[in-house]
């Protein structure tokens, strides 16, 4: 809230949702958000310089003493097409009918820039002080379906729970899905809500039957804390490690390496001892053998991570042409060998490995 100080006196500018919820509660904000009562394009820009604006949804970014900040102004949206991105129809509306429009009743709070006085047209604060999230009207998740996640995310991080009515309606969406919604905006809140790395996340997520949103599939808890997994093995985005175990992934767009880890994970098959487990898992990214871990096979995925990703032979092509071999398929061949056996005794040293190698010609 420091940056507060920085603006003229005036009364038109409010910190809405996120900032002001985590304000009250006395917790770290990740976001600000400033509204401008009005065009925040045609009225924000004496604060700086302008570095962007957005007229379609009337946004302006502006370098106000240093520093880059965005206002948006108050605007008024409906929902064309159940599911998807809303459409502005109005440009400048009044803060009620701003903040009317939004998720979550805590997260529909306004506190003006220039006084702190805190504006709750829909009863934020008493379900702030009550732990509860209350959709503000019945259509919500029929407009927005990636509001049920986002409640879910709200749930874990703030130990929060549903307001019963709330928790009816997300029921009876569940109970009738339009599958027509935008992914792209499923699959953001599905990152944000699981890179939280949460366990209780994960199991609210399947008991409610949440994951239907993804996948129509039925689909059970596995047998393993996740969350512990994750921690003992650190990797950048644990989300792609509890959604990936999920049947139908169909509708989420993937990237390119997030495609690999799944596709790399489901392509392999029982492990027999520790030469196929190394060759299985050597090169792939930890994700996929985690994933492997919680859906198939924990002992092997734990062998290699353990023991065996430790052991590496210390031969190489230029070793095998120094012994007069010519470069064929049969370096594999030989290299496999040297692997076996040194996977058996992994305090072989560089000169046993080419004896291995002289006696495997003889």
């Amino acid at each position: 809230m420091d940056i507060i100080n920085i603006y003229d006196n005036s009364d038109k500018l409010y910190y809405i949702g996120g900032v002001v919820r985590d304000k009250l509660l006395g917790v770290k904000s990740f976001d600000v958000d400033i509204t401008y009562v009005g065009n925040a394009i045609e009225d924000c820009a004496k604060f700086g310089q302008v570095i962007q604006e957005n007229p379609d949804f009337g946004t302006i970014r502006v370098n106000v003493g240093g520093k880059e900040v965005d206002f948006a102004s108050t605007r008024a949206e409906i929902y064309e097409k159940k599911g998807h991105l809303p459409i502005v129809t109005k440009i400048g509306c009044t803060l009620k009918e701003d903040v009317l429009r939004r998720d979550f009743t805590v997260n529909a709070l306004a506190m003006s820039v220039k006084t702190g006085e805190i504006v709750d047209y829909v009863g934020g604060q008493k379900d702030l002080k009550n732990k509860v999230l209350r959709v503000l009207h019945d259509e919500s998740f029929v407009d927005d379906p990636t509001r049920i996640i986002r409640g879910l995310k709200f749930r874990v991080r703030f130990g929060f729970d549903l307001e019963p009515n709330t928790r009816k309606l997300q029921e009876d969406y569940l109970a009738h899905i339009n599958y027509d919604m935008s992914y792209k905006r499923v699959k953001k809140e599905l990152i944000e809500t699981f890179n939280l790395n949460s366990q209780y996340a994960f199991e609210l997520f399947v008991k409610e039957r949440i994951y239907k949103l993804i996948s129509p599939e039925e689909f059970d808890i596995p047998n393993v804390n996740i969350e512990n997994l994750v921690n003992k093995y650190p990797i950048k985005s644990p989300w792609i490690i509890y959604i990936g175990l999920l049947p139908d992934l169909s509708r989420i767009d993937f990237t390119k390496e997030e495609k690999k880890i799944i596709e790399d994970f489901r392509s392999i098959g029982e492990l027999k001892n520790d030469f196929e487990i190394y060759k299985a898992f050597d090169g792939l990214a930890l994700e996929s053998i985690l994933l492997y871990a919680i859906s198939r096979d924990m002992k092997s995925a734990f062998r290699y991570l353990d023991v065996l990703r430790n052991i590496k032979i210390s031969i190489t092509g230029n070793d095998l042409k120094n012994l007069g071999i010519k470069p064929s398929p049969k370096y594999q061949e030989i290299f496999d060998y040297v692997l076996k056996e040194k996977l058996k005794n992994s305090d072989m040293a560089k000169h046993d490995e080419i004896k291995l190698i002289e006696n495997f010609l003889i």
